[in-house]
């Protein structure tokens, strides 16, 4: 268990309808021998998901009575882990941008260059 202190976390809507989705009843049919995932096996998924997401130990989280949005846990990384992960995910996104942009630029060459080839 972590020494860190017990923080506040605000979820998204769309983070919050995860959640509730992961909690509905599925009916039981066992396809190819596999019973379905439980409803506490599919919320634990989800909680795990969102801990991984926005770093804090998925076993540690309580309401904290304020909203449905809002509760309490205990992180799973350091300020100083959360920054380096959060720099190497920025230079992950941006690398990914420019391998995007590049690829546009190419597409827009080659159709410019046909547009000429048309004119002359």
């Amino acid at each position: 268990m972590s020494m860190y202190p017990r923080t506040k976390y605000e979820m998204t809507e769309a983070d919050l309808e995860r959640i509730l989705d992961a909690c509905k009843p599925v009916p039981y049919i066992v396809i190819g021998g596999h019973a379905p995932r439980s409803q506490q096996d599919s919320a634990n998924v989800a909680w795990a998901d969102l801990g991984s997401r926005m770093g804090f130990d998925y076993m540690t989280v309580q309401p904290d009575g304020s909203s449905n949005r809002t509760f309490t846990a205990i992180p799973s990384e350091t300020p100083m882990q959360r920054d380096e992960r959060e720099k190497r995910e920025g230079e992950a996104k941006r690398i990914k941008e420019v391998d995007r942009l590049r690829k546009v630029i190419v597409e827009a060459d080659a159709a410019l260059a046909a547009l000429e080839k048309e004119q002359k």
